[in-house]
């Protein structure tokens, strides 16, 4: 019997790096996982970790009875228990449902949360977008400053650019308070009205429920009508409008390209005033690499006080796509190349040295030749190659080869690891 992963999951294995997806390379999800951490740390951010499974009405209350993760999307299930369970689709409703739960809205406000785990969308499988996908998030709650705005956008793409993700561009738009979709909806849903035998049967559901949703269809007929429909930025109250200059403002202050969009929402039900998406080129049609924005009454709908938020998710699948990561700096430090056996336990002696300094050493373990050596090392993507044959063992010295320039010297360990650290570590 032979067995395969499901429909719309992946694996992260060791491989040929030449013959696997960005996103299914472990070292460059190391290498992601690290920046990602240090950013958050440098931005004020603690982490959170929340079940990947909640109950299905958490996610029914956050996203909407008629979003598409609730019609369509999400991995239901009964426990023995009989209680309706599901794989959360998304991280904002988890990380809210926590806040509430621990009271963490009696702590000094804003409080900032960052996340990095597993989601599950049962969905047509498209490059990209899997079935289980990871994602990185950010939630803050407890402020309504735009300049939170401003920094969230700016940590998502800080993370973009420490992946390597270029030409991003943020789409930015604003929907509104209440005052705004009071004067609003009733303009925009008597024009689907008048238009409705030309929309798509979701559309024409959503005329009642949340009409900017809309905006979100990808039915190409709907799309046609929506050029002429009335847009948001006409009806914003002078308080919206203000606010959205104000993250403007900030952006620019920062240098983070943006474009405001006014036929931009969001596929969930619970976003408010600020949306945004961050988008590259480099992905094609589907250019979205991560997308976020204000809900700022989902914490009173789960339970809690009236309390504003706003956040980020972004998958990992997509910045490695987005990225183009198959280069990079390199995945091994050193590969130690033993021309006899008397040389393999000082390179096993000299290679824990050198990690206990944080470097990345590998030896060969399959009784390779000298030349399969050089090979392996090559193949394992290290900078160098550090030779101990019996010439370096009598004379307490090293041959450092650079794997790039394939240029050599000797370096002295007659006084122990600090002068072969110093050439390793560059």
């Amino acid at each position: 019997m032979s067995h395969r992963r499901p429909k719309g999951t992946y694996d992260v294995y060791p491989g040929d790096p030449s013959r696997q997806e960005p996103h299914e390379r472990p070292d460059l999800w190391d290498r992601l996982y690290d920046a990602v951490r240090d950013l958050f740390r440098r931005y004020g951010y603690a982490e959170v970790r929340t079940p990947v499974f909640e109950e299905a009405e958490l996610f029914v209350r956050s996203t909407g009875e008629t979003s598409d993760i609730v019609r369509k999307e999400m991995f239901v299930f009964r426990d023995k228990a009989g209680r309706e369970l599901a794989l959360r689709p998304e991280g904002t409703a988890g990380v809210v449902r926590a806040y509430v739960e621990h009271g963490l809205y009696k702590l000094a406000q804003p409080v900032k949360m960052w996340y990095f785990g597993p989601m599950f969308r049962h969905e047509r499988q498209q490059k990209g977008r899997y079935r289980q996908h990871t994602q990185i998030g950010a939630e803050v709650l407890g402020s309504d400053d735009p300049l939170v705005d401003v920094e969230v956008i700016a940590l998502l793409y800080a993370i973009h650019r420490s992946a390597g993700v270029r030409k991003e561009v943020i789409h930015l738009n604003n929907l509104g308070d209440v005052e705004t979709r009071r004067r609003y909806v009733p303009e925009l849903r008597a024009f689907l009205e008048r238009h409705r035998s030309e929309l798509d049967p979701d559309s024409v559901a959503r005329i009642e429920t949340n009409p900017l949703r809309t905006f979100d269809s990808k039915d190409p007929n709907t799309q046609a009508v929506l050029r002429e429909a009335p847009l948001i930025g006409e009806y914003l109250s002078e308080e919206a409008s203000a606010y959205l200059k104000a993250v403007r403002e900030g952006l620019e202050t920062l240098g983070i390209p943006h474009v405001l969009d006014e036929r931009l929402v969001r596929g969930l039900d619970y976003y408010t005033s600020t949306v945004f998406e961050a988008k590259s080129p480099v992905l094609g049609a589907q250019d979205t690499v991560g997308a976020g924005g204000r809900y700022n009454r989902l914490v009173e709908e789960l339970g809690g006080p009236d309390m504003p938020g706003i956040g980020f998710g972004t998958g990992v699948e997509r910045i490695l796509l987005a990225a183009e990561a198959g280069g990079g700096e390199s995945a091994l430090d050193a590969f130690f190349v033993t021309l006899t056996p008397e040389a393999r336990l000082p390179a096993l002696r000299l290679a824990e040295a050198l990690r206990a300094e944080g470097l990345s050493c590998e030896l060969d373990y399959a009784g390779r030749s000298p030349k399969g050596q050089f090979r392996q090392a090559d193949r394992a993507g290290a900078a160098y190659a550090v030779v101990l044959g019996e010439e370096e063992l009598s004379g307490a010295f090293c041959t450092v080869r650079d794997m790039r320039s394939g240029e050599e010297r000797r370096v002295s360990v007659a006084e122990g690891p600090k002068e072969l650290l110093r050439a390793v570590a560059g």
